[in-house]
C-alpha cells in the first residue's frame, strides 16, 4: 500500500482537528480523498479544507451523519481505506448516551456496515484513543508501563462517570468485533490529548485545555495527561494504512505530564504570560506514568516533543486570535 497517486480513500468528520490534518497529508501524499461532514454548506466546516493544496483536483465533500444507516455508502464507495475520525469529543456533557456514547457506537457501527459492502475497502484505521487504554481501575505510577495489552473497563468507566472515554472504549470494543466477525482488516489509533497547529477556524476540546491555562486562569487543573502532536497522529494513521504490516492497535503518546509541568513549560518559552501559579486543589499530585512507544516506532514515527507541540499550539491560537498577547 505504497503512497497515495491515483489512491482513493475516505475520512469521516473530516473537518475535524485530527481529520483535517489527516486530510491535508492525504492530498500532500497524492490520495483521492472522499470526505465527509455533518453539514457541507457550513463554511467553518469546509472553507479550511477546501484551501488545502490539492483540494481542488482530489478532495470530494459528502454529507454523512453518524447516526444515519447507511449514510457513509457514498462516501465509501471506490474507497482503498477507510480512516473513520469522526467522534464527538468534549466535556461538558448533559445526555452522555445521546451525545457521545450513541455517535461513537453507531457511528462506528453505520461506517463499518458501509465497509462490508464494498470489496474495495482493503483496510480501515480507526481513530481510538487513549481513553479506551488507560481506565481499567489499574494503578498508574511513574514506574507504569501501559501498552497496546491494556484496555479500558466499561463499568469501571460508568463508576467514575468517565462518559467520553466509555463512549471511546465501547466504540472499539465494538469496531473490533465488527471486524474480526466480518473479515475487515482493521488498525486502531490510540492518541491521548492532542495538541499542536489548527487548521479548523474553529476551537477543539485539546487545543482549549492549553488555551485555558494561557488566558489568564488562577489555578491549573489537578490532572495528568498524555500529550501528542496533531501531525503525528495524522502521519500515524497513514503510515498505518500504507505499512502492509501495520496490525493492531498503537498508543500514541509523547509524553505523560501533570498540568504543573505545561505551565513550566510555557513559563519557558513566554516569560511575560500570567500563568497560574497554583493548583486547583490541595491534593497530591496525580501522578504520572510510562506509555510504550516500542509498537508505535514500527511506523517510523518519532513523535515531536511536549515542547515544541505545546509552542506550535500557542503560537496557532495567536494566528487565530483565540488568544493575544
Amino acid at each position: 500500500m505504497s503512497s497515495g497517486s491515483s489512491k482513493i480513500v475516505c475520512v469521516t468528520g473530516a473537518s475535524g482537528y485530527i481529520a483535517s490534518w489527516l486530510v491535508k497529508l492525504l492530498l500532500l501524499r497524492g490520495y483521492t480523498v472522499k470526505a465527509s461532514v455533518r453539514n457541507p454548506d457550513d463554511p467553518n466546516k469546509t472553507k479550511h479544507l477546501l484551501a488545502l493544496e490539492g483540494a481542488e483536483e482530489r478532495l470530494q465533500l459528502f454529507k454523512a451523519d453518524l447516526l444515519e444507516e447507511g449514510s457513509f455508502d457514498p462516501v465509501v464507495e471506490g474507497c482503498e481505506g477507510v480512516f473513520h475520525t469522526a467522534s464527538p469529543f468534549y466535556h461538558d456533557v448533559k445526555d452522555p448516551q445521546a451525545e457521545l456514547i450513541d455517535p461513537a457506537v453507531k457511528g462506528t457501527q453505520n461506517v463499518l456496515n458501509s465497509c462490508k459492502k464494498f470489496p474495495s475497502v482493503k483496510r480501515v484505521v480507526l481513530t481510538s484513543s487513549m481513553a479506551a487504554v488507560a481506565f481499567n481501575g489499574k494503578p498508574r505510577t511513574p514506574d507504569v508501563l501501559v501498552d497496546e495489552t491494556w484496555f479500558s473497563n466499561p463499568d469501571f468507566c460508568r463508576e467514575s462517570k468517565l462518559w467520553y472515554v466509555l463512549s471511546k472504549t465501547l466504540a472499539e470494543e465494538f469496531a473490533w468485533k465488527f471486524a474480526k466477525e466480518n473479515g475487515i482488516d482493521l488498525v486502531s489509533i490510540n492518541p491521548a490529548m492532542v495538541i499542536g497547529p489548527l487548521l479548523q477556524p474553529t476551537l477543539n476540546t485539546s487545543a482549549a485545555a492549553v488555551l485555558n491555562i494561557i488566558k489568564g486562569a488562577n489555578t491549573f487543573p489537578n490532572l495528568t495527561f498524555g500529550w501528542v502532536n496533531v501531525k503525528d497522529v495524522a502521519n500515524a494513521h497513514i503510515q498505518a494504512f500504507e505499512i502492509q504490516s501495520a496490525s493492531g492497535r498503537y498508543c500514541l503518546v509523547e509524553r505523560i505530564a501533570h498540568y504543573s509541568e505545561l505551565v513550566k513549560i510555557l513559563h519557558g518559552f513566554y516569560p511575560s504570560l500570567t500563568l497560574p501559579e497554583k493548583c486547583a486543589d490541595d491534593k497530591p499530585y496525580v501522578p504520572t506514568y510510562l506509555v510504550s512507544k516500542e509498537k508505535v516506532s514500527s511506523l517510523g514515527i518519532e513523535l515531536i516533543p511536549l515542547e515544541v507541540s505545546l509552542k506550535e499550539t500557542v503560537e496557532s491560537l495567536k494566528e487565530k486570535e483565540f488568544v493575544n498577547f
